[in-house]
């Protein structure tokens, strides 16, 4: 494959990637087994990623305080932001925290058209324009129950919102100085700087599931993320984020696809919107 279309097999496996991960993550929390924990297996499972990422650069590591500043960022910003998701989804409502949050990529392609200074055709703006409303769409969920009192979650979800859109852009911003693998690598570290602050938001008094429906589910499931963070990192290196990242926050579509097909359950107007929409973005921005 060219070099110019790598950033299309990368952000693909991204996406398929990370779908399938959000479609499975509910499982082992489902079956006792918090999802603080299941915090600590992905950064356990980062490691082979890792290490094999090390490996095919001949174990070539940047070790400038500006490279280990980027990439340390990019862990911190992208760690942080999940651990403080779990706080937001615990005291307010999903079906307000996943529509605002998966909106990121605004302040990604904000940031990258203002700073990085790049440009798409008009084509690839109504692509990127019909992305974000397909995830906008795709995470929205009619509540069930009065809203949350209190406006503490509101605040934690724009934070995680500003973090993750900012993630991205340091991610692309990073990948112009330095290695893709120096990055994760990096990251991987960052992240496991964090497990003590999972460790210390784990209900240790609740029974936790270790058996193969709990403890023994996290793991494939979370290495499905751990796969995908390192592709979109290299999808990232060929890629434009402003194109990348939209095209990426898709994998809500498999993960819909295949939670109706586990739970059984047929797609209501907005998700089908949803769907639709999505497939078109897909069309647009992959060509």
């Amino acid at each position: 494959m060219q070099k110019s279309r790598l950033w299309l097999l990368y952000t693909a496996i991204n996406t398929i990637f990370i779908g399938i991960w959000g479609a499975f993550i509910e499982l082992p929390e489902k079956a006792g087994f918090p999802a603080t924990l299941g915090y600590v297996v992905w950064v356990a499972t980062m490691l082979p990623c890792t290490l094999l990422s090390l490996y095919l650069t001949g174990w070539k590591l940047e070790t400038d305080l500006r490279s280990i500043f980027l990439g340390a960022m990019v862990g911190l910003l992208g760690a942080g932001g999940q651990l403080m998701l779990f706080e937001a989804l615990r005291i307010g409502p999903a079906y307000i925290l996943f529509p605002l949050i998966t909106l990121f990529p605004l302040l990604t392609i904000l940031l990258s058209v203002v700073l990085l200074r790049e440009t798409c055709s008009r084509r690839q703006w109504t692509g990127i324009a019909v992305a974000l409303l397909a995830a906008f769409f795709l995470a929205f969920q009619p509540g069930k129950h009065g809203p949350a009192s209190g406006n503490i979650w509101l605040i934690m979800a724009m934070v995680v919102f500003v973090m993750w859109g900012t993630q991205a852009y340091v991610m692309k911003f990073a990948n112009n100085t330095m290695k893709a693998e120096s990055i994760f690598f990096y990251m991987a570290v960052a992240s496991l700087l964090l497990v003590p602050v999972a460790l210390a938001m784990t209900d240790f008094s609740q029974p936790i599931n270790w058996g193969w429906k709990g403890f023994g589910m996290a793991i494939p499931v979370h290495l499905l993320n751990a796969i995908g963070a390192l592709m979109l990192v290299y999808a990232l290196r060929f890629g434009k984020a402003i194109i990348v990242i939209p095209l990426t926050s898709l994998s809500s579509v498999i993960t819909v696809i295949l939670s109706l097909i586990i739970y059984g359950v047929v797609p209501d107007a907005v998700l089908s919107a949803g769907l639709l929409l999505a497939s078109v973005a897909i069309v647009i921005l992959s060509e």
